[in-house]
């Protein structure tokens, strides 16, 4: 039991205290700065929002562009030389080269010369025994002795009719008829000197000699063999002779160094078992024309071969410098596109684009072309250019390297 001395117990506190008269006001002016403030930052962050969406739809079509561009290797083509220097494939041709046939039907009697053999004008290279032509000679020579033994008759003959018609002792017909007598065997004995003549050069074309000083380079004959005159039908060939001291080449010039390929032109000729040796020459003659075929002017060239370097029929290089051609540029053969309209050549242009110029080529040197026109000395060449690029197309260009372009055009 609660002690009364305590006092009264007090009661217990409430949950919740009521609060005491009306909330307060928010003025309009405020509340609308609130709205105000709270749509602002509602437009920064949705404007944020765009422009970083847009930023990035732009970043990825510029990175997808870029990666949609073709990279290319560019160059600038090199300067051609102001010599135009042609190197033309010819044939060393003896100067003077003859087929040596017999004159006179018979047998193969002895040769002299073999091939290589050196020889001199008039020299005896075989000879020929035709028994036949001998006996026709002898024959020949006795009817020579009877035409002149008639025509001494016919003179003395003609000659006495000659004094007896002085003295009217004949006739003036007889006289004439004495007088033409002596004039027909004297025909007769010129025409059996004349045939005499004849069957003796015969017989001295049983000897074959050479006509001038020159190598043999072919001997087609042996002893005992059946040889006919003439070098058509059933002659043939016995020897072939040709000189050496001097030779001649032909090459064909192209059009663009015609007009300086004059006679006295010196040039420059190469030999195969000769490497890094050239001999001089020079240019005697040109045709003056050109052949539509080949669009070239035939040049001879003479070279002088006192020692025998040069051997006929060797393949030789010449060395053809021409001055005054027309500027040129070179580019490697894998900087070249060929489209149905021609050859073109890919370049860059200013925005990185890609420009496809028409150019003509000149002089093929293998693993480089020679252009002569259409394109500028300055111009970037894009060096293998795809097949499929196009005028106007974005590029992504690099700066080739000497080595590497000429090992690239090596290569292709």
């Amino acid at each position: 039991m609660a002690d009364a001395r305590e006092g009264p117990i007090a009661a217990p506190a409430p949950d919740h205290v009521a609060l005491e008269g009306p909330p307060p006001r928010v003025s309009p002016s405020r509340a609308r700065g609130a709205i105000v403030a709270i749509a602002a930052a509602a437009l920064i962050l949705a404007g944020f929002g765009i422009a970083t969406r847009v930023h990035s739809r732009n970043t990825l079509e510029a990175d997808a562009k870029k990666t949609a561009a073709p990279i290319v290797s560019v160059f600038e083509p090199e300067r051609g030389a102001p010599t135009q220097e042609f190197l033309l494939p010819g044939t060393a041709q003896a100067f003077t080269d003859a087929p040596i046939y017999a004159r006179t039907n018979g047998y193969l009697k002895k040769w002299h010369a073999d091939i290589g053999a050196r020889v001199r004008k008039g020299q005896i290279l075989a000879e020929i025994d035709s028994p036949e032509i001998e006996q026709q000679l002898q024959q020949a020579k006795a009817d020579l002795a009877t035409a002149e033994a008639n025509e001494r008759l016919a003179k003395v003959t003609g000659d006495r009719y000659s004094e007896l018609a002085k003295s009217d002792s004949v006739s003036k017909q007889e006289a004439d008829n004495a007088a033409g007598g002596l004039a027909a065997r004297h025909a007769a004995t010129e025409s059996s000197r004349a045939n005499v003549r004849r069957l003796q050069q015969m017989v001295g074309f049983e000897k074959i000699e050479a006509p001038f000083d020159g190598v043999i380079t072919a001997r087609n004959a042996n002893v005992g063999q059946l040889v006919d005159a003439g070098s058509g039908g059933s002659g043939r060939e016995l020897f072939h002779i040709a000189t050496l001291d001097r030779l001649r080449v032909f090459v064909g010039v192209p059009q663009t160094g015609s007009a300086a390929a004059t006679p006295g032109l010196p040039v420059e000729v190469d030999l195969a078992e000769r490497p890094g040796v050239r001999l001089p020459g020079k240019i005697v003659r040109n045709s003056n024309a050109i052949d539509p075929a080949t669009r070239t002017m035939l040049v001879e060239i003479d070279l002088e071969n006192r020692d025998g370097t040069i051997l006929p029929g060797a393949s030789v290089q010449v060395h053809l410098k021409l001055a005054g051609g027309a500027p040129t540029l070179l580019l490697p053969v894998s900087a070249l596109m060929f489209r149905s309209e021609g050859p073109r050549v890919a370049t860059v242009v200013q925005g990185n684009r890609a420009a496809l110029i028409p150019v003509t080529i000149g002089r093929d040197y293998g693993n480089r072309l020679e252009v002569t026109s259409g394109l500028s000395p300055g111009a970037l060449v894009i060096d293998s250019p795809p097949d499929s690029l196009i005028d106007g197309t974005v590029v992504q260009s690099s700066r080739a390297a000497p080595d590497s372009r000429k090992a690239a055009g090596e290569r292709r």
